[in-house]
């Protein structure tokens, strides 16, 4: 089962996120096969870590819980909050098997939250212009027969670029935010 987890840093706390470094990656090396895609999101300013992005094959919704709340930066109190959702892998493709991997440009986190009654058909549908999709994929219920949102990580020239991979009118709200792969340098 395919999970997204999204850990959203709290403010003033990337001291402490730069102290745990290591400890995060060790931690996420005990995952590295389960991996789909990974890596930090940054604020407005680029350059800022504003959270991190995970997800990850796990056989079941304990084993998710257990990946995103014992995570060293959120024991630690690094995240503000957590967005834990079943997701369904839409590409066949880790973001290691992005072919466009090591083409300069920019990655965002897209996330867009549908509203009820939202015809899930369509917003689900990846856009046909597939080159910059690194991850694609709906958030479902824990029992993954509601679609809630979609998740995508793509590349993008700016974040509105980023914004058009999901369907206009199709979602409540929406967040863009830089991304990058992640795991060690």
């Amino acid at each position: 089962m395919e999970y997204f987890c999204y850990h959203r840093d709290r403010a003033g706390s990337v001291a402490l996120r730069e102290k745990l470094v290591e400890e995060h990656w060790s931690y996420m090396d005990r995952y590295a096969a389960r991996l789909i895609a990974r890596g930090p999101t940054f604020a407005a300013d680029g350059e800022t870590p504003s959270g991190s992005v995970h997800i990850v094959d796990l056989p079941d919704a304990a084993a998710a819980r257990a990946f995103a709340f014992d995570e060293p930066n959120h024991q630690a109190g690094v995240y503000r909050d957590v967005l834990l959702r079943r997701w369904r892998d839409m590409l066949g493709r880790t973001m290691w098997q992005f072919p466009g991997r090591e083409t300069d440009g920019d990655q965002y986190l897209v996330l867009g939250l549908g509203p009820e009654g939202t015809d899930r058909v369509t917003a689900l549908a990846p856009p046909s212009d597939r080159d910059g999709l690194i991850a694609f994929g709906p958030l479902l219920s824990d029992d993954a027969t509601t679609w809630v949102g979609t998740a995508a990580l793509v590349r993008a020239a700016d974040p509105d670029g980023a914004r058009a991979v999901l369907r206009p009118h199709a979602y409540a709200e929406t967040e863009v935010r830089a991304w990058e792969f992640g795991g060690r340098r």
